[in-house]
């Protein structure tokens, strides 16, 4: 195993979040090559458990968040600017069921509280350590699923790029509900909600560089819904859905997460089932992604996908098979190509952060 610093050829380092309660380590720190884009492990903690999704903090501090996806879910910061990450107080209850999101914004941590279908909202204090939540936004109703939608189940929360609104996607309601965040607390307060089509399943979004729209994946459907997005108003309009497979796609699909380039010519969703990365092309007007290609995900049950900050790489965190794997992106086509491959047990989520200047 390395030493603790950033080595002279690493471009970053990234950090991987898995279930402890199959197998995982918990978070592992890994240095980012700045020529392959090959990960290689500095470190691990296991002292939270089932550090499911990671969060860094958005002020610079080497401040990494993780929430503990169990029934009695909580939020923990580690200190990450050596090799291994260590944590930093206790673990904070969110007052929500099996978190499997968080975001940072405005001084606050938010949690998506998928058992309980809520938001959670934790102050964080000097230190960047989150405290007990400040407020619980609960969200309210039902989808046609009667195995996975009888109640509100929150995926994610996130900022939107103004950072004047929090969209927090729940897949038991098929809708994403909007809050606005006080300019003067930093705190979100219920604004609205967007309906989507009934037994989709929203699970995850992300936006258009320009931030003009918003791209929904959808998880008991494979598919993509392109949304309008005010950003003035707070609006939130869908426009129109696309399949995230190919016609004829044998088995069941359950798409996971999606990834925007950076210049908003390409769109990728990760499959878990099909264990394929989706390749969409982008037009010039953001609402007509057309399905590409998919790709082999390099592993089995691709929970996550995350681009690295250059854009040029992609890494799929296959869960099922234990694995990060990442690949070249091809510039003219979008299409990514196997490069590598790092042993994760029971990997879901992968973020990374630039080297130190």
């Amino acid at each position: 195993m390395r030493g603790n610093t950033v080595g002279d050829n690493s471009a970053g380092r990234a950090f991987i979040g898995s279930f402890t309660s199959a197998g995982g380590r918990g978070i592992i720190a890994a240095d980012v090559d700045a020529e392959t884009g090959a990960l290689t492990e500095t470190g691990a903690s296991d002292t939270v458990a089932d550090p499911s999704y990671l969060a860094l903090a958005t002020d610079g501090r080497p401040v990494l968040y993780a929430v503990s996806e169990t029934e009695d879910g909580a939020v923990a910061a580690f200190d990450v600017r050596d090799g291994t990450p260590r944590q930093l107080g206790a673990r904070v209850p969110v007052d929500g069921a099996s978190p499997t999101h968080l975001a940072v914004v405005a001084g606050h941590v938010l949690t998506a509280n998928y058992g309980s279908g809520s938001v959670s909202v934790l102050p964080l204090d000097e230190d960047g350590v989150p405290d007990a939540p400040t407020a619980v936004l609960r969200h309210e109703g039902s989808g046609p699923d009667p195995d996975r939608q009888l109640g509100p189940h929150a995926h994610q929360v996130l900022p939107d790029p103004s950072g004047r609104w929090t969209l927090a996607v729940d897949l038991g309601t098929d809708s994403v509900w909007i809050s606005a965040v006080d300019p003067a607390t930093g705190e979100p307060a219920p604004h609205g909600e967007t309906a989507l089509r009934p037994g989709t399943g929203p699970r995850h979004l992300a936006f258009h560089p320009s931030g003009g729209h918003v791209y929904v994946l959808n998880e008991l459907v494979p598919t993509l819904t392109v949304c309008r997005w005010d950003p003035e108003r707070g609006l939130l309009e869908p426009v129109g859905e696309t399949s995230v497979l190919p016609d004829g796609a044998a088995g069941p699909a359950y798409p996971s997460e999606v990834v925007v380039s950076h210049d908003g010519r390409w769109l990728w969703a990760a499959n878990r089932g099909h264990d394929s990365i989706a390749v969409l092309a982008l037009d010039g007007s953001g609402e007509r992604p057309e399905l590409v290609t998919t790709v082999p995900c390099g592993g089995h049950w691709p929970r996550d996908l995350a681009l690295d900050p250059t854009g040029r790489r992609l890494y799929a965190a296959n869960e099922r098979s234990g694995d990060v794997t990442w690949f070249d992106i091809d510039p003219d086509t979008g299409v990514p190509h196997k490069a590598g491959s790092l042993a994760a047990p029971a990997a879901s989520c992968v973020i990374f952060t630039r080297p130190p200047r």
